[in-house]
């Protein structure tokens, strides 16, 4: 977790799930819209994502990380809470859209509180598909803020079928698949907008040759990649 200032509020690590769906030879992306009361960017479309919460870093996974992925994520960083971003990751996903990241094992002799419904069937959450992709923090003077994880993923890794959301929370309303070359139209947080910008081009052109873009701010906002 990157420290704040004494006068501003706390800093949580935090990860997002940009799902990438192929169909009819266009891009789309799953997104939602959080409730115009939402404390944190109210009526804003945004990617499912969320807080890391204490117990994450217990979650048994059936895949890890690939270990270049672990190690960028430890860069810059105190602590390596690689597993615990990538399980935040998958826990939100299937929070706020109900969508299951996983991988079938042959028994689970008990369920981590909280991840019956995501576990029946004998599943476990697989990180080994996410890819990072982009790390960014909330400026200061905001409600809340967020060291915040993007992983991309591909659709075709989710289990089960993915139009269906009904098992989804209710904190993202409109959850929907969106044409990535038609989602600038909506309402969407100015750091949504650049990392759409870099997952188009990582789709076109492959993974950023220069390392994962870090949008770090403090008394300025500085700009660094990540390698």
């Amino acid at each position: 977790m990157v420290s704040s200032s004494e006068n501003d509020v706390p800093i949580r690590d935090a990860s997002t799930v940009i799902l990438i769906r192929k169909k009819d030879n266009n891009n789309y992306v799953l997104m939602g819209q959080r409730g115009k009361n939402a404390v944190f960017m109210p009526s804003k479309y945004v990617f499912p994502g969320g807080a890391v919460d204490p117990q994450d870093s217990d979650i048994e996974l059936a895949g890890q990380l690939e270990k270049n992925v672990s190690t960028l994520l430890q860069s810059n960083s105190k602590n390596d809470i690689s597993k615990a971003l990538s399980v935040a990751a998958i826990r939100e996903l299937w929070e706020e859209a109900g969508l299951r990241l996983c991988k079938k094992v042959s028994k689970i002799e008990k369920a981590p509180e909280g991840w019956d419904e995501f576990c029946f069937g004998n599943y476990l959450p697989d990180a080994s598909n996410l890819q990072f992709v982009f790390r960014a923090i909330t400026p200061p003077g905001r409600p809340r803020r967020f060291d915040a994880r993007f992983f991309l993923c591909k659709a075709e890794t989710v289990h089960g079928n993915l139009d269906d959301f009904s098992a989804a929370s209710t904190e993202l309303n409109h959850l929907q698949w969106i044409d990535i070359e038609e989602v600038n139209s909506l309402n969407l947080p100015f750091i949504t907008e650049v990392v759409l910008n870099e997952v188009r081009e990582i789709i076109k052109y492959g993974r950023n040759k220069k390392g994962v873009p870090f949008f770090k701010h403090g008394a300025s906002s500085d700009f660094i990649f990540i390698k």
